[in-house]
């Protein structure tokens, strides 16, 4: 049976919890997890997007199938569709399926676990720059964050991370590959560092772009659970599966951490078509190394231009690039929009860098020609 708020359960729920607040204080005060840029209009058909590291490729057949079945079953609730996705993904990663949590995304997965770990008082240690969500949230429950410099080569500082922990520390975020630099944390280098974390902290491992590395030392967290069964997995469907607006994530722990993470989910948190998408996804062998070919060959194109300009940038590990420009980022986000190309926001710790999400062989070169034009090669040489 699902560890998760459902309808089912909802009558029972709220006779064990009368009287008290049902409801979790962060799903009522809740920040905007990311700041944005000004965004194009909805509708626009003729911007390029390439701000949020989206796939820009369409659902593929079997997909589209998926979601007209599920449009015969918008009208019910989605609980036993919910049931059919966690046994899913649970088979997929060989863990029992209470282990497995369902979000709204990998950021509703997040947003559980600051809930559920960070109690008033405690501290989340996070790289810097990361993924801004958990420290965002971290705000509501009145927790300190501790941010850690990232290395000179763009990764995770785990020596000065692991330094960083002590008795207030509820939580450790690493976000694996990171976003916005691109990097990774090799597999050794996870599991070592997991050995240095208090057992009394949480690690929360963002695997979002986990299925765009191609790097030999990389290694999932969420074969490492059963040794350290303080760290929590986050994964996400936005991504390689390109279901960004279909909002659906999950997480992967410990029993004991699944369920406090459950407690703070919000009732109903999933969607019967993307439930169903993601089911038809997890079935298709070919899905995934396809994306990933049709990604990561347009990344190398474009590293492989910014090479012949002279260029610098991180060398990344997921759909989206950092380029050097020289200067203060603002100023070419704007001139970007201007020819209405979507960019990556401004990182405040790394001023001078644009990250750009990939698209297609075609948007990537019209990014590429706008890029030229915007800050010429010879500007940042």
């Amino acid at each position: 049976m699902s560890s998760e708020i459902s309808r089912r359960k909802f009558a029972g729920f709220v006779g064990a919890t009368l009287g008290a607040s049902a409801f979790p204080s962060w799903l009522r005060a809740v920040p905007r997890a990311v700041p944005r840029t000004a965004a194009a209009p909805a509708a626009s058909t003729d911007w390029i997007r390439l701000s949020s590291n989206e796939n820009p490729y369409p659902l593929s057949a079997r997909a589209l199938e998926a979601l007209n079945r599920a449009s015969r079953a918008a009208s019910r609730y989605p609980d036993e569709v919910e049931d059919e996705a966690r046994a899913a993904i649970a088979k997929s990663h060989g863990v029992p399926v209470e282990q497995v949590v369902l979000g709204c995304g990998s950021s509703d997965i997040l947003h559980m676990a600051d809930a559920a770990f960070l109690p008033p008082g405690k501290t989340v240690v996070a790289a810097e720059p990361t993924f801004e969500a958990v420290l965002l949230h971290a705000r509501v429950t009145n927790s300190e964050a501790v941010k850690v410099p990232l290395t000179s080569d763009h990764r995770h500082d785990l020596d000065r991370m692991a330094a960083a922990c002590d008795a207030r520390t509820g939580l450790v975020y690493v976000c694996n590959p990171n976003n916005p630099t691109g990097t990774i944390v090799g597999g050794d280098e996870l599991e070592a560092f997991f050995g240095r974390v208090p057992s009394s902290a949480v690690v929360l491992v963002d695997e979002a772009y986990h299925h765009f590395v191609e790097n030999p030392r990389y290694r999932t967290a969420a074969g490492m659970i059963e040794r350290f069964p303080n760290v929590v997995v986050a994964r996400t469907f936005s991504k390689i599966y390109g279901m960004a607006g279909m909002r659906l994530g999950y997480g992967l722990a410990s029993r004991a951490n699944a369920e406090a993470l459950s407690r703070q989910a919000s009732w109903n948190n999933t969607n019967t078509a993307g439930l169903h998408i993601a089911l038809a996804g997890l079935a298709d062998p070919g899905l995934v190394p396809a994306q990933r070919r049709l990604l990561n060959d347009t990344r190398r194109w474009l590293c492989g231009e910014l090479d012949r300009d002279g260029r610098g940038y991180i060398p990344s590990e997921t759909n989206f690039v950092m380029i050097d420009v020289g200067r203060d980022v603002s100023p070419v986000i704007l001139a970007f929009r201007e020819k209405k190309i979507q960019v990556g926001r401004k990182f405040p710790s790394l001023s001078n860098w644009l990250r750009v999400s990939i698209g297609t062989r075609e948007e990537t070169t019209a990014f590429l020609a706008a890029l030229r034009d915007i800050v010429p090669a010879r500007a940042v040489a």
